[in-house]
């Protein structure tokens, strides 16, 4: 890969398996990016314990389950780097690091975090590693030097303080680090909404369509979609604003003609809501069937794709201690050269 290329890095906390508000708004990019740029892909497992410290299995498992649905999208470790979180120390001695440069009260008041702390209701029990993960945030992203950073609208206010850190530093030290950038997907798939109408996705929820769900199991899902309530018989007139159908018919149907006509066909009357949410089962069966296909083909040999996560993160090592190398050298704590 040409050394010009800017650095990007992406990734997910292995919570839970990957959506498909996940593939609208950020897998259909990195796949294209992995072409454009030198793609780090980061599974976050360290931070996805800073709210499921008490069941680390369930991290752990599902850092296997995220590595197939990026290899089942056609993210390609032959060109894009895939590493696992934790098993990058220099990542942990960064944020220690950078903790002495940024405020409590600074991280308090970041937007992201409010929102995810309500979300948890934490209440007052907040643990001191989410309201920190920010700052890990920033250790991912410079110990590889990332340039740009793909990121939803909600995530940009950790991008935003990443920078401040980035700044702070260069000015106390020297210009060491590089400052990311957030790129935004479009703003039509910038977060796409549960099944139920709810504004997030999420296994928490319930409201959210698989990756690697069956066929059986997306069916049933699109058959209990949020639609019109008020519409009680296929003749009556139907609203197609809030109805999660044509939100994602919208998104994910390429026939924008056709979609224009079911809308104006459901608005006037004389259009049921099976018959429309047949033909998204229709759409979604056939984006999902081949990332399916493939999934099952890589799941054949998980000790194969561990590997490979292993591969990743040894690489991944070897950039960010070059980094941390240089970091220590401007902090004046090299002693032993």
């Amino acid at each position: 890969m040409a050394e010009n290329k800017k650095i990007i890095l992406t990734g997910d906390r292995p919570s839970g398996p990957l959506h498909i508000g996940h593939y609208v708004g950020s897998l259909q990019n990195r796949v294209k990016l992995q072409h454009e740029c030198k793609q780090f892909v980061m599974i976050a497992d360290a931070q996805a314990l800073t709210d499921n410290y008490e069941h680390p299995e369930k991290v752990r498992d599902n850092v296997l389950q995220v590595a197939l649905d990026y290899l089942s999208v056609g993210i390609d470790p032959k060109i894009s780097t895939i590493f696992i979180q934790s098993l990058i120390p220099e990542i942990a001695e960064l944020t220690v690091f950078y903790l002495n440069l940024v405020t409590v009260g600074r991280l308090e008041r970041n937007p992201t975090v409010k929102d995810e702390i309500k979300q948890k209701d934490f209440g007052q029990s907040i643990p001191a590693g989410f309201l920190t993960y920010p700052v890990s945030q920033a250790a991912d992203i410079t110990c590889v030097k990332a340039e740009i950073v793909p990121v939803g609208q909600d995530q940009v206010p950790v991008i935003e303080q990443t920078v401040e850190i980035v700044r702070k530093f260069n000015r106390l030290y020297g210009d060491v680090l590089v400052e990311p950038k957030a790129v935004l997907p479009d703003s039509k798939m910038a977060r796409l909404a549960g099944i139920d109408g709810k504004a997030k996705m999420s296994k928490s929820l319930g409201n959210a369509i698989y990756l690697s769900d069956s066929a059986d199991v997306v069916f049933k899902k699109i058959m209990s979609m949020f639609t019109d309530p008020d519409h009680l018989r296929v003749q009556d007139p139907g609203k197609v604003e809030g109805n999660m159908v044509f939100t994602y018919l919208d998104v994910f149907d390429t026939n924008k003609e056709y979609v224009k006509e079911l809308k104006e066909h459901y608005m006037r009357g004389g259009l049921g809501d099976v018959k429309v949410k047949k033909y998204l089962n229709e759409v979604l069966q056939n984006i999902l069937e081949p990332i399916r296909s493939r999934r099952e083909e890589f799941a054949k040999d998980p000790v194969a794709v561990m590997q490979m996560l292993k591969e990743g993160s040894e690489v991944t090592r070897e950039i960010a201690a070059k980094t941390m190398k240089e970091v220590r050298a401007a902090m004046k704590i090299d002693y032993f050269k």
